[in-house]
């Protein structure tokens, strides 16, 4: 029998991964700052502090480009306010021209440095890694454990020669979630600890100074700036890591201080409990009084739905009961105003369409097509209720990850004027 030749093997090539850091002489560049004008600019150009910066925008940049080279750049005061929905927190905003630096900052170093390090289920402030992602996590997370169940139950009867059980005896959704939150997460963050992680992450000390100023800028980390978020994900980032890997903790997920962990094993969550607090007591923190452990046909409220598994292995995701009593609040305001003149039709759609896009990720159609109805009724503008929604791609992630790490050209510009009214 002849022998088939042996096959060669084509050459593999490798594409690596490794990400240049941009320096602080590069962020300082008139390009790098300019592109983080239009990315600040975007949905405020309204406002007044945007509207001042546009209006010399060249000039501004300029000067902000020879401010921050030469080291003499400070942070704004906040701008303070409260929001109230979904619940009452204050809210510290940095004047537009922080904006721009955090911008620059966070996009070209900050956000590469940080989250190359973070697990799959840290949720928000990352690129295709908000609230909808970490529901769909939920859910698949749901279905995994019944599944697994159902499978170790069968095969254990199989073996002792027993029949399948019939499906209204099925116990595979019983189970318990360990459900935690930290208490005032952002106010409560050390400053010391949080410096001595981010040193780690940052290679210029130049950059890592920069960073110093936002974070001694306030107590805690303020909401406002974009660069708390992921100083804030950053903060539990090795929790994360020891909850998956010293507790075993098959499926867990945490977006921003919000986390569950979902066993079968309410004695494994109760000992899991005890470990957490006295973990996070090192860093300085607390968990919130709500927090408990409850079976899992319970369901559990996590980033705006009621998440719940039942007996057949399906997962069912309901608005919660706060959001839905916000939209009927709306509707009844809109049904004063829009008459008498104080609320724009355009503004209506808009609100509503925000809210149908969120709501559409659960099984609330019906929910929905009756919200739409009221909608055309108050506007006189056909509404229709959207299909439900599901997550992008991938693709379209490393897409944008890709864009985001062009580099940058290389600029030194010369000390400009002052231009007329900017804040330095």
């Amino acid at each position: 029998m002849r022998e088939r030749p042996a096959l060669k093997r084509a050459p593999v090539a490798f594409i690596s991964r490794e990400w240049r850091y941009m320096d602080y002489q590069e962020l300082c560049t008139f390009e790098v700052l300019y592109g983080a004008y239009k990315t600040a600019r975007v949905g405020k150009r309204t406002k007044q502090g945007t509207a001042q910066y546009e209006a010399n925008a060249l000039a501004c940049t300029e000067r902000l480009a020879y401010i921050l080279s030469t080291k003499k750049y400070k942070p704004s005061k906040f701008e303070t306010f409260y929001v109230y929905e979904p619940k009452k927190r204050l809210v510290q905003a940095p004047a537009f021209v922080d904006k721009v630096v955090q911008h620059a900052l966070v996009d070209n170093i900050l956000y590469e440095a940080i989250t190359r390090s973070f697990i799959q289920d840290s949720y928000a402030s990352q690129i295709w890694k908000g609230m909808h992602v970490g529901l769909d996590r939920l859910r698949a997370q749901m279905q995994d454990y019944y599944r697994k169940r159902k499978g170790h139950d069968e095969a254990a009867r199989r073996a002792a020669g027993l029949p399948y059980r019939p499906p209204e005896e099925w116990d595979y959704a019983q189970g318990w979630i360990l459900k935690a939150d930290v208490h005032h997460f952002f106010a409560s963050i050390d400053h010391d600890i949080l410096k001595a992680k981010l040193v780690k992450k940052i290679a210029d000390p130049q950059v890592y100074e920069l960073m110093c100023t936002y974070i001694d800028s306030t107590d805690g980390l303020p909401l406002g700036y974009q660069t708390s978020q992921l100083l804030a994900l950053m903060y539990l980032d090795d929790f994360d890591h020891w909850v998956k890997e010293k507790l075993h903790a098959r499926y867990y997920g945490r977006y921003m201080d919000d986390f569950y962990t979902i066993s079968d094993s309410k004695e494994y969550l109760q000992d899991c409990w005890a470990k957490i607090e006295a973990y996070i007591h090192d860093l300085k923190l607390e968990l919130n009084e709500k927090t408990a452990i409850f079976p899992l046909k319970n369901g559990i409220n996590f980033l705006g739905f009621h998440t719940y598994l039942d007996s057949k292995g399906g997962v069912i995701m309901k608005l919660r009961r706060d959001s839905k009593e916000r939209m009927n609040a709306r509707l009844r305001a809109w049904r004063k105003d829009y008459p008498a003149g104080r609320v724009e039709k355009d503004r209506i759609i808009a609100s509503w369409k925000a809210w149908d896009a969120h709501a559409a990720h659960g099984d609330t159609y019906i929910l929905r097509q009756k919200i739409a109805a009221q909608v055309t009724e108050i506007t006189g503008v056909q509404c229709t209720a959207r299909k439900r929604l599901k997550t992008s791609k991938n693709a379209k992630a490393r897409k944008l990850i890709q864009k985001m790490r062009r580099q940058q050209v290389k600029k030194k510009p010369a000390p400009p004027a002052v231009p007329p009214g900017f804040p330095w």
